[in-house]
């Protein structure tokens, strides 16, 4: 089974989701990365997996379900952070980050899902800017993921380029778009119905237009 990891900041005003300031303020941008990571965590519950490990910077607050180990991030750049998550796994691991709450069990059926991890096998979800939101290897290999450049519109062909080149046999997700921007946020709020941020980020701009 999978061993499956979300990569979070604590959602505390000012720290995090700056890029949705403004309209929203530092509070509202931390309420909406609240409910973005509270929704990808208990999706993440409800598929199959060995463990599930939440990787964070900060500390765990009421938006942690059961079930999950938390485990600090180490220092230095975010690629140095997911390969140090992934250092430790035993077998087949899948990375998610907390900005896409529109995931789902369905989407990611075909990762935790039988048949899922033949050998050699990379899952790569790649996003709309240029990045990507979830990156699977059915072994360790933090060197894959050290030196990539993070947070650019060439993040993900990079990554897939050393994917390729380490041969390994890279099956893709869909593409999601992250919780970036305003913009951002209003069409994921379209998608995911239902969930935690779609209610709060209603509830925001409803107090926006009184």
């Amino acid at each position: 089974m999978t061993t499956l990891l979300v990569i979070a900041k604590e959602p505390v005003p000012g720290r995090v989701k700056t890029r949705l300031t403004p309209p929203f303020t530092p509070a509202e941008a931390a309420r909406l990365a609240e409910a973005a990571l509270a929704d990808t965590l208990d999706t993440l519950t409800r598929v199959p997996a060995r463990r599930r490990v939440l990787v964070l910077s900060g500390r765990p607050g009421p938006w942690l379900p059961p079930g999950y180990e938390v485990v600090p991030q180490v220092a230095g750049g975010l690629d140095e952070r997911i390969a140090a998550a992934f250092a430790p796994c035993a077998g087949p691991a899948l990375l998610v980050g907390m900005d896409t709450p529109q995931l789902t069990p369905e989407l990611l059926a075909p990762v935790t899902g039988p048949g899922g991890w033949p050998p050699g096998r990379a899952w790569f979800g790649p996003a709309a800017d240029g990045g990507f939101w979830a990156l699977g290897l059915a072994e360790p290999r933090p060197e894959l993921i050290r030196g990539v450049p993070m947070s650019t519109s060439r993040t993900g062909a990079v990554q897939r380029l050393r994917l390729r080149q380490a041969g390994l046999d890279i099956a893709e997700l869909p593409e999601l778009v992250d919780m970036d921007t305003a913009a951002d946020a209003a069409l994921i709020a379209r998608e995911a119905t239902g969930g935690r941020f779609a209610a709060v980020y209603g509830a925001l701009r409803e107090g926006a237009t009184r």
